[in-house]
């Protein structure tokens, strides 16, 4: 019996794939330090034979069984190389596709766990797995996820998202991410732990550090608008209302349009932004906290530490480990 079936279609994330497949060989090698059992995995694709990898790189596979009796193992789909809505929609069309979808559905439908990183988060959609679910994709495709499955809770600040059988994550490295944690669902977190020491591996919580203001826009042009307009008043950004009134509309109507474009509220954006500009500070500059945070418009330090730390599950002092070291008071 297999643990784990990575599916894998032509043209996925090279490097998503190759994490899947290390972090499971060093939890294979780790597993008898810790008397526990070994992973045991199959690598598949629709079609079989050898699968060329978005990068050029080529994989070798065994072609999705024709029947699946008896299947325990939580199927794995790394990224699939696609990360533009209109370029994604296209590939979930294609035959391979087509074929994981409806395999995907079949395995969940028998009580098969699976799991998704990225762009691959779509074939889960596709298949109808998310719905009233809570899920997480690559930050800058949620707003599109949304779009499309109403029905689920796309949360595009968590890193990994695991709603019952159904796991997701963000971004393609976060396919390490993602591997981590279902290794800890089916080994425990001593398997899993040791894994992340072994390869230098840190559990991230979140996304939203690494969220570009400017990317949420996906080229909506009223949005990158915005986010510029906000860009340039700092320290002192402007209200939703003096926004609103700036580019002729109403503050509800202006709300509606960034929300459509980006899955987030308007107030929420403009958050974004200051917060986007405070990390590259501290990550930049022997700015001290205090000092960064008034560049950013924000009354004291206190609510800066405040609010990063919410957003992004770490102090701002964090995003200043190997950096420049803050200057003395």
């Amino acid at each position: 019996m297999h643990d784990f079936s990575v599916l894998i279609l032509p043209g996925a994330y090279a490097s998503s794939v190759a994490v899947t497949l290390d972090l499971l060989s060093a939890a294979a090698a780790l597993a008898p330090r810790l008397q526990t059992p070994r992973p045991n995995w199959r690598v598949l694709s629709p079609d079989g034979g050898s699968v060329t990898l978005g990068n050029g790189l080529r994989i070798d596979t065994h072609a999705l069984p024709k029947r699946a009796r008896n299947d325990a193992s939580t199927w794995v789909v790394p990224g699939l190389g696609v990360d533009q809505p209109a370029q994604l929609f296209a590939r979930l069309t294609q035959a391979d596709a087509q074929h994981a979808i409806a395999r995907l559905r079949r395995h969940a439908a028998r009580g098969g766990n699976v799991a998704a990183s990225c762009s691959a988060v779509f074939l889960l959609q596709a298949a109808g797995l998310l719905q009233g679910r809570r899920a997480t994709t690559s930050w800058w495709l949620a707003a599109e996820l949304q779009r499309i499955a109403p029905d689920c809770k796309v949360d595009a600040d968590r890193m990994v998202c695991c709603d019952g059988p159904v796991s997701t994550a963000g971004a393609a490295f976060a396919q390490s991410d993602l591997m981590l944690q279902l290794l800890r669902l089916r080994f425990g977190g001593a398997l899993a732990d040791v894994v992340a020491k072994m390869l230098l591996l840190d559990g991230r919580q979140a996304q939203a550090p690494f969220v570009i203001p400017s990317m949420l826009a996906g080229g909506n042009e009223l949005v990158a608008r915005l986010t510029r307009r906000i860009e340039s008043s700092l320290p002192r950004p402007p209200s939703l209302s003096e926004l609103a009134s700036e580019f002729a509309m109403s503050p509800r109507t202006l709300a509606r349009h960034v929300r459509a474009a980006t899955g987030r509220t308007a107030l929420a954006l403009i958050q974004s932004v200051r917060l986007n500009r405070a990390r590259r500070l501290i990550e930049s500059s022997r700015m001290s906290i205090e000092q960064v945070a008034a560049q950013v418009g924000y009354e004291d330090a206190t609510a800066l530490r405040r609010l990063m730390r919410k957003a992004t599950g770490a102090a701002p002092s964090g995003f200043r480990r190997n950096q420049h070291p803050a200057p003395t008071r």
